[in-house]
């Protein structure tokens, strides 16, 4: 179970002062430049100075919005050469992906050829068992559903490494799945789970007769120009230009080092995690996405809607919608999705009006670790200030 977020940032302002002169006070969340300046972020650029760190080897970071703009990028592109990280470089967004995913059935809910309110059996009537009968396809996307985790092999992260260039069909996920009893019943608790993803990008073929890819590509991708964007399938590498990650894990020789993770298959995560991006096009996505230019009106309104049930794991009040989460930072609202796969952890996030945007990736060195590594959260507190 990950610890409360006022804890890990405590702990990360902590971190941040022993590593370095890093000030992370909460004003630059509470001042509000003139629309179209620029954003004065000291505190953005000292969380990141100094790289590579024992918790990360680079990092690249975008902030958007009415109240300004500010753009860094710190560490090196790989440790062998030292060379500077690659500001334009592409990485793995992780579940990132969730929020593409919850555009493109949105905007299919749009076009009249989803209804949110159907049971995603009624698409999905040879793959969704009947203990799962009553699980709408809103359920799917605030992780409201049910359905337990698939079961996938490895339980280390040096299990994981093994088994990185594993191939993972997105059925057979469903069906291992589903063949497990419901967590609870659907509708009355909240657990995030990669699964209603995965069974949504499935949704998503069923419904348009053409691949997930390019469902996405059609609706998304394409028409926003985001042309460093996309969704890898089977490949391994990450194409073109890229700041390699690495976790740390144990060697052969028993002692404790990084290894490259750039090079990892992400099938396991798919329509729930397998977008590859950059920071510029995420801010330009984020921007069109919270401007309504993706997902238009009442079915906008999903994405910010929490769901009233309880979490699984807590019994805190839900914290997903339909592809975003929300916190509430520096006095405000802030939505968004985090991501992460091994070598990488990425976000996007803004407040409702877009008034400040914050995008980042971050070459982690434990990017799905219990908590979450000190650069990563030490940047949110910086951007936006304190929960609360």
């Amino acid at each position: 179970m990950r610890k409360p977020l006022r804890t890990l940032l405590a702990a990360a302002l902590l971190l941040g002062v022993t590593a370095g002169p890093v000030t992370l006070s909460p004003a630059f969340a509470a001042t509000a430049p003139a629309p179209g300046t620029e954003v004065r972020a000291p505190d953005l650029s000292a969380v990141i100075a100094g790289l590579p760190r024992a918790d990360a080897t680079a990092a690249l970071v975008r902030v958007g919005g009415t109240e300004g703009t500010w753009a860094g990028s710190a560490g090196v592109r790989d440790l062998e050469s030292g060379a500077p990280a690659d500001p334009a470089a592409r990485f793995r967004a992780g579940s990132v992906t969730k929020v593409f995913t919850a555009a493109t059935v949105l905007r299919l809910a749009a076009e009249g050829r989803i209804d949110l309110d159907r049971t995603a059996r009624s698409y999905l009537p040879d793959l969704i068992p009947g203990r799962y009968a009553t699980v709408t396809v809103r359920q799917l996307l605030n992780h409201t559903h049910g359905i337990p985790a698939a079961d996938l092999p490895g339980e280390t992260v040096e299990e994981w490494y093994a088994h990185r260039f594993d191939v993972h069909d997105p059925e057979d996920l469903v069906r291992s799945a589903t063949a497990k009893p419901r967590e609870f019943r659907p509708g009355t608790r909240q657990h995030y789970l990669n699964i209603g993803y995965t069974i949504a990008g499935l949704l998503v073929e069923r419904v348009t007769g053409d691949s997930f890819e390019h469902a996405v590509e059609r609706r998304i991708l394409r028409p926003l120009g985001l042309r460093d964007t996309y969704l890898p399938g089977r490949e391994a590498e990450i194409r073109g230009a890229y700041n390699h990650g690495y976790q740390l894990m144990r060697l052969e020789d028993g002692t404790t080092g990084l290894r490259d993770a750039s090079v990892w298959r992400a099938t396991d995560g798919w329509a729930a995690g397998d977008l590859v991006s950059t920071t510029a096009d995420l801010e330009r996505f984020t921007r069109a996405l919270f401007a309504g230019r993706v997902v238009r009106g009442p079915l906008l309104e999903e994405m910010f809607t929490l769901p009233e049930v309880a979490d699984f794991s807590t019994g805190a009040p839900a914290a997903y919608s339909a592809g975003l989460s929300m916190k509430r930072l520096g006095g405000r609202e802030v939505w968004g999705k985090t991501g992460g796969r091994w070598g990488y952890n990425a976000a996007i996030a803004s407040t409702r009006r877009g008034e400040r945007t914050l995008v980042y990736s971050v070459n982690s060195t434990d990017a799905k670790g219990q908590d979450a590594p000190p650069t990563v959260l030490a940047l949110m507190v910086a951007a936006y200030g304190l929960p609360g």
